[in-house]
């Protein structure tokens, strides 16, 4: 049945949709006004029937009242028919009426000779406890209806079956069907436009509240992402509305994150601005005097830098915020791994670290190759930040039956179980983390964690081997893989 309806909804809105007024008035008013159609076919053709039925049994009446003036006189077959009775038969105020009467031997008794005989097929009528037959003939060039009744007939020299046939014009029958079509029709008519008012009405007052739920949502003002109230419209229109709601709750989420994201971004980039504007100050100030400028150069090359880092760091997170439409695609995980660890291997030579990749099984996970990138390369920029000269990064790309896991351990400070929550959030950094490298923004786990979700994975921090350093675990569910 849904299936029904489904395809007969397609069927209907072939278009954009319209008017949700206008498609319950039709999906009302057609179906009634099929059923008044119906119904008046019915209704007319059991008046008919009807109607057939009670003529039909005035035309048997006329037609016994005939039979019983039929007699044997000296052996031959007579009807009495007063002349009275024959201008009845003859005319009659609604049309004409003909009759037949023939003898045992098939001879015309009395009335018209040419009248038509009864058809071989004319199967006798149950309806009344009488040798009756009726049929329909042309008779003089009108349709006409004929009663043929067999009437024993019998005295002491003979006996046999007389046929009496009295027919009548339709005129009077046509004149009855045709008022009762009229009436018919007019009466469900004015069903039909009493039911589309009142479906009318219905309909208008039924959909209230949804007006009203226009309204306020049209007079709300732009910053008004307060919840609607469910009860003021139906219960099966409140889910839409707890969808609006939910929807909006989610807006005011991310509004909300974006202005904390503004602002700690405006502060943190506050500061090393500020201190790029003393160093630029404080450089004109000994190129005024001569001095050697190499040393202001270089701080202001490395507060550029650290500037510069910090701000892609941002768009980043801004960018992974708008990442969630994207089609994605299968990518080499142990492959792109592979390929930051070359990128990142002159880092890892001049600081004397021992940079290595484990694991030889490819490993294949469905996302975006960029952020996934980005993802593999903070987990390492950082590892080899913390970790001190002549330590060591491994690298592990591991498939399991259910999940593929990315390692990435290093023998660096760590980071203390109570902070290992916290270091996820933006701009937030251990004690350790700040020790190790003072320089740092405290955006690169916050970035990890963000494509971690966006590729629905999960984001670990463990111990490293014996205790000591740090293992970043991420696991990608089977599912991406």
């Amino acid at each position: 049945m849904a299936a029904l309806i489904d395809r007969l909804r397609t069927r209907w809105q072939a278009g954009p949709l319209g008017s949700l007024r206008g498609e319950l008035l039709r999906w009302l008013l057609l179906p009634l006004i099929l059923l008044e159609i119906l119904n008046t076919v019915s209704v007319y053709r059991n008046a008919v029937d009807a109607a057939d039925q009670a003529y039909d049994r005035s035309l048997l009446a006329s037609t016994r009242a005939l039979a019983e003036r039929v007699s044997v006189v000296d052996g031959h077959v007579v009807a009495d028919v007063p002349y009275v009775a024959l201008d009845s038969f003859e005319t009659d105020t609604l049309g004409r009426i003909y009759y037949k009467v023939t003898g045992i031997k098939g001879e015309t008794v009395s009335g018209y000779d040419d009248l038509p005989a009864v058809p071989a097929n004319v199967p006798r009528s149950e309806n009344y406890p009488a040798l009756v037959r009726f049929y329909h003939a042309n008779y003089n060039g009108q349709p006409i209806r004929i009663a043929a009744l067999l009437q024993p007939v019998y005295d002491d020299s003979m006996r046999g079956i007389a046929l009496i046939q009295v027919g009548e014009t339709l005129d009077a029958r046509r004149g009855l069907t045709n008022k009762i079509l009229f009436d018919t029709i007019a009466w469900q008519a004015s069903l039909v436009l009493v039911a589309a008012l009142l479906v009318w009405f219905a309909v208008r007052l039924v959909l209230s509240p949804l007006m009203r739920l226009r309204h306020e949502v049209e007079t709300r003002s732009v910053s008004d992402l307060s919840d609607l109230d469910p009860t003021l419209v139906h219960k099966e229109v409140r889910p839409l509305v707890q969808a609006m709601n939910a929807s909006m709750s989610r807006i005011q989420e991310l509004i909300a994150s974006q202005r904390r994201f503004i602002a700690d971004a405006s502060h943190q980039l506050r500061t090393p601005l500020t201190v790029l504007k003393t160093q630029a100050e404080l450089a004109q100030r000994e190129l005024d005097r001569g001095a050697n400028l190499r040393e202001i150069v270089m701080s202001i090359a490395n507060t550029t830098d650290a500037t510069v880092h910090l701000a892609n760091r941002l768009l980043m997170l801004a960018r992974i915020e708008h990442s969630g439409n994207h089609t994605p695609e299968p990518v080499a995980l142990r492959a792109m791994v592979q390929q930051v660890a070359l990128e990142m291997a002159l880092s890892a030579v001049n600081r004397n670290i021992d940079l290595s990749l484990e694991g030889e099984t490819e490993a294949e996970v469905a996302g975006q190759a960029l952020l996934l990138h980005e993802l593999v390369s903070n987990l390492v920029d950082n590892a080899l930040h913390y970790t001190p000269q002549g330590g060591s990064v491994v690298l592990r790309v591991v498939r399991y039956a259910e999940h593929i896991v990315l390692e990435v351990e290093d023998s660096g400070p760590g980071i203390p179980e109570a902070d290992r929550d916290r270091v996820f959030s933006p701009f937030y950094r251990a004690a350790t983390s700040m020790q190790a490298n003072p320089g740092g923004s405290g955006l690169g786990l916050a970035i990890v964690r963000d494509i971690a979700a966006l590729h629905h994975a999960t984001v670990t921090l463990h111990s490293g081997a014996g205790g000591r350093g740090l293992l970043v675990r991420v696991s990608f569910p089977a599912a991406a893989a």
